[in-house]
């Protein structure tokens, strides 16, 4: 149907993810260059699945990976493309005081309280069960309120269980605030991690995960597991933390909250990190390099030992 619908006369084309990969092979005859692009992590994948794609994967002119860990053997050329915000979205952009506020008391989050938040979608993956479990720990040395913020995928079949563990595991609590988005607002989300004084990202697999990246622009201290794109985004202890457990998760809420001047250095230095990686005039730079390298083959392999991968242009 889609391709039907779809010309594909551009002069690259960029499919994104597993579901549609198989469009170049009912788009024929191909006008311009045709590149995959894998947003998940692939570090172990299922070998029967990944033995189905494949034979699509390498149809295209090359396949552009998140990070390092990710790419797996394919007979294409393989590009690192780290994701990107756009600053002046309403995700990420200035907001006003009295915006921030109003959206916090529309859904009745006091501010009596450091706030501890996560934004993610109700997935296991992101462990949200595992960020009620390390805020319980914390909150018995330091005082503070948890906001979980979140959707959940139409095709995903285990997201209403996942919501009601994570309803069970916070039970009456008063400082654990469970926010299910049916139709998320951006400046809504925006304020949230505004408002708070540590953001959690604690996957345990993930793909890039650039809630971080949104998280540290806007100068906030940001926890995260070290799983997937996290540590591109997050130099443990310079940009901010890593963890591996709940334990960790826990120790390092009460060492920020407890560490103000640590945790405003974390933020300040990793805003600059997204302003020098993540920001969308880097991932411009980098499609423009792609279209460089694709239509002069004879001269990509020298444009990319220069700066290693397109990745780090």
């Amino acid at each position: 149907m889609n391709s039907r619908q779809i010309d594909f006369c551009e002069d690259l084309v960029v499919i994104h993810d597993p579901q549609p990969a198989a469009l170049i092979q009912w788009s024929a005859p191909r006008k311009g260059k045709w590149i995959w692009r894998c947003h998940i992590d692939m570090t172990d994948p299922n070998q029967q699945v990944w033995g189905f794609l494949r034979r699509y994967i390498e149809q295209y002119d090359g396949a552009i990976f998140s990070s390092p860990p990710f790419p797996p053997k394919v007979s294409v050329p393989q590009y690192q493309f780290y994701p990107a915000i756009d600053p002046l979205a309403g995700k990420n952009r200035q907001l006003e005081p009295a915006y921030i506020d109003s959206t916090l008391e529309k859904y009745k989050i006091p501010r009596d309280k450091p706030i501890i938040t996560q934004v993610s979608r109700y997935d296991p993956w992101k462990d949200p069960v595992g960020v009620i479990k390390a805020f319980k720990r914390a909150r018995k040395h330091v005082p503070c309120r948890l906001l979980l913020v979140g959707d959940k995928v139409a095709d995903d079949p285990e997201a209403e269980a996942i919501l009601t563990k994570v309803k069970e595991e916070a039970g009456a609590d008063p400082d654990i605030h469970i926010v299910f988005l049916t139709h998320s607002i951006p400046t809504e989300i925006n304020a949230f991690q505004r408002a708070s004084d540590i953001i959690l990202q604690k996957s345990i697999r993930e793909g890039f995960a650039l809630t971080v990246s949104e998280a540290l622009w806007k100068y906030r201290p940001v926890i995260g597991g070290a799983a997937g794109g996290i540590p591109m985004q997050i130099i443990h202890g310079f940009t901010g933390m890593l963890v591996h457990s709940v334990e960790e998760a826990s120790m390092q809420i009460r060492r920020l909250l407890s560490q103000p001047n640590l945790a405003r250095r974390l933020g300040e230095n990793g805003h600059r990190r997204v302003r020098d990686k993540f920001l969308i005039t880097k991932w411009l730079k980098r499609y423009l390099l792609l279209l460089l390298a694709l239509d002069r083959p004879w001269r990509s392999f020298s444009c990319l030992r220069r700066s290693q991968s397109l990745g780090k242009a």
